[in-house]
């Protein structure tokens, strides 16, 4: 073979080879394409599955009405990265109604309403058969649903015409007393009182409760952590009960005591007792006395049928910052409505569960009632008294608002000198009975003759200062206490203060409240007399009040309703002498003023 064929044969071969090549590669990018296409096909179909099961989701998440409307309220899947397919989907429902089935089961077990709903039952009948439901749901209930799809609807009762689902994370009853309450107006009949109270306490302070207690006009029960020997008549104090067991509930706070959990749960509790014709839930300790009287006029400017979640801050600046300025402190008291008490009880046990690390009750209070969305509504009126020492300096200077509530009251002392602590309260008591309303209301007056100006507190004391000072002055607090803290400087209050003067000149001479009574039936009268302490000598050239004897105030009946459009009543001096002092306080005529 020539050299010339043999190159044209090894060019034909080369070019056989490479043909062969690109026909591979060509096939090869074929079947990729056709490869690609059918995975881009599988994936449309399985976006076009997901958005489906997804729509059905959100279909099945629409509360329907009990009488099978539905609401404008949706619920959101929690999460659709979990739906990732319709067998996760069904097994994800699957083990939700297992969890439910065995919460219910569980809760069933150890509830003590099954048997208290058996004994209300003929009282539920009743209520259903003469078809008094709601219409629609109310704020409160809806915020309770949680963003977890769920399957099972639980019956809320007849006063809510929606039926709500509650997922298995949140569901903690599904049994729910109804209050059968037929008044409009609230009374005494229709709060419910809850006192905290230790066995290891509650003989030394179970007469502070005495005092302020009405067995045949109000409801409550006496919350304990174990019983104690009756030694005394049943229509002293309110009926006893034992706080259930708080062991399935962690405590991780090193500073405080586990009685906080039980403390907490005392409201639901005292819900699940199933009462009927209930507005109010209100909760106290039992070193508290309450004026019941002014607590039936404050809560009556509310709307028992709203959420409403009533009370006040700590006296103490410090104690505000370490746990909430929005939070209401249980010794003081506060008030919780009817609908948000139901609420409370059904969310609480998996609320508390969520916060081990919590120091106290009032705490754990604030933080479900956060999650329901709750805010604190503020009366100064209920005194939570985070303070030591004279507490005069406070019942002198009252806000312009009921006295609802005084606390601590083992750690004050006595609310008038030469006196225990409960004498002291039954001396007090003695105004509550004659005008409850105006007990502690400050006016403020002038003798401008001998140029005195008096700072009255009705049914507690009056003090005469020399020289005029202005209202917004004598309107502040003395500072006669020290701080939770037991510091003295005005920074570890929550309100603006005066210091004491230590010029003897600048010291008010005070009278406390010796006697009281009704003159006719729209005026009263009371007299104070001359403290026995005796200050330092005064050189000011001018008159000094250490030479009266005593004060008499005759007061005008407070209205009922003054704290609607809170005003300070005006008071006069109508006659002074070397040895007594007149002084009438009523409603502030038309055009007058403290000046």
């Amino acid at each position: 073979m020539s050299m010339d064929s043999y190159k044209k044969q090894q060019q034909m071969k080369s070019l056989t080879r490479q043909l062969s090549e690109h026909s591979a590669l060509g096939l090869g990018m074929s079947k990729l394409a056709l490869v690609v296409c059918a995975a881009c096909a599988c994936s449309f179909f399985y976006v076009a599955l997901l958005l489906l099961s997804s729509a059905s989701m959100m279909a099945s998440c629409i509360p329907s009405s009990s009488h099978g409307s539905t609401t404008s309220s949706r619920i959101m899947p929690y999460n659709f990265a979990l739906l990732g397919s319709s067998n996760a989907t069904t097994a994800a429902s699957s083990r939700f109604t297992l969890n439910l089935d065995q919460e219910k089961q569980r809760y069933s077990s150890t509830s003590p309403r099954k048997s208290l709903q058996q004994a209300s039952g003929s009282r539920t009948s009743a209520s259903q058969a003469s078809g008094s439901t709601s219409s629609s749901t109310s704020a409160g209930d809806s915020a309770l649903v949680s963003s977890i799809p769920a399957k099972v609807v639980p019956k809320i009762g007849p006063h809510d015409a929606a039926q709500v689902e509650i997922p298995s994370t949140t569901i903690a009853k599904t049994e729910i007393h109804t209050s059968t309450s037929t008044s409009t107006a609230t009374t005494l009949y229709n709060i419910v009182f809850g006192i905290a109270a230790s066995s290891r306490l509650w003989d030394r302070r179970r007469e502070y409760v005495k005092l302020w207690w009405k067995s045949s006009q109000m409801r409550g029960f006496v919350w304990l952590d174990k019983k104690v020997r009756r030694k005394w008549s049943k229509t002293d104090y309110p009926p006893f009960r034992i706080s259930s067991s708080t062991a399935a509930f962690n405590y991780t706070n090193k500073m405080g005591a586990r009685a906080a959990i039980r403390i907490s749960r005392i409201v639901s509790e005292t819900f699940r007792i199933g009462l009927p014709d209930v507005h109010w839930f209100v909760m106290g300790d039992d070193d508290t006395i309450f004026i019941p009287e002014n607590l039936v006029k404050l809560l009556s400017k509310y709307d028992h049928t709203k959420y409403y979640y009533i009370g006040s801050s700590s006296e103490s600046h410090t104690q505000n910052l370490h746990f909430s300025y929005n939070m209401a402190y249980g010794g003081g008291g506060f008030a919780i409505s009817y609908p948000l008490a139901r609420a409370l009880e059904r969310m609480q046990d998996g609320c508390l569960h969520r916060y081990p690390y919590l120091f106290g009750s009032d705490d754990r209070i604030q933080a479900c009632m956060a999650e329901l969305g709750v805010p604190l509504v503020k009366e100064p009126g209920f005194h939570q008294f985070d303070i030591y020492g004279d507490a005069s300096g406070l019942l002198s200077a009252h806000p312009v608002s009921p006295l609802i509530s005084i606390h601590h009251l083992d750690v004050i002392h006595p609310v008038f000198p030469n006196m225990t602590q409960v004498q002291a309260l039954k001396h007090l008591s003695r105004s509550i009975k004659v005008d409850a309303p105006g007990i502690l209301q400050q006016s403020i007056c002038y003798d401008k003759w001998r140029k005195w100006s008096f700072s009255v507190s009705w049914g507690y004391a009056v003090q005469v200062y020399r020289g005029i000072l202005p209202p917004r002055e004598l309107e502040l607090p003395a500072r006669t206490f020290i701080s939770w803290y037991r510091r003295t400087e005005d920074s570890g209050f929550p309100f603006s203060t005066r210091e004491i003067s230590r010029n003897p000149c600048e010291q008010p001479t005070i009278f406390y409240m010796d006697n009281v009574g009704h003159k006719n039936s729209s005026r009263s009268y009371s007299t104070y007399a001359r403290e026995t302490k005796r200050r330092g000598d005064c050189r000011w050239k001018m008159a000094s009040p250490g030479g009266i004897d005593s004060i008499m105030v005759y007061r005008d009946r407070t209205e009922g309703n003054w704290h609607t459009a809170p005003r300070r009543h005006c008071c006069r001096v109508i006659n002074s002498d070397k040895r007594n002092v007149e002084i009438e306080v009523g409603q502030c005529r038309t055009g007058e003023f403290i000046a």
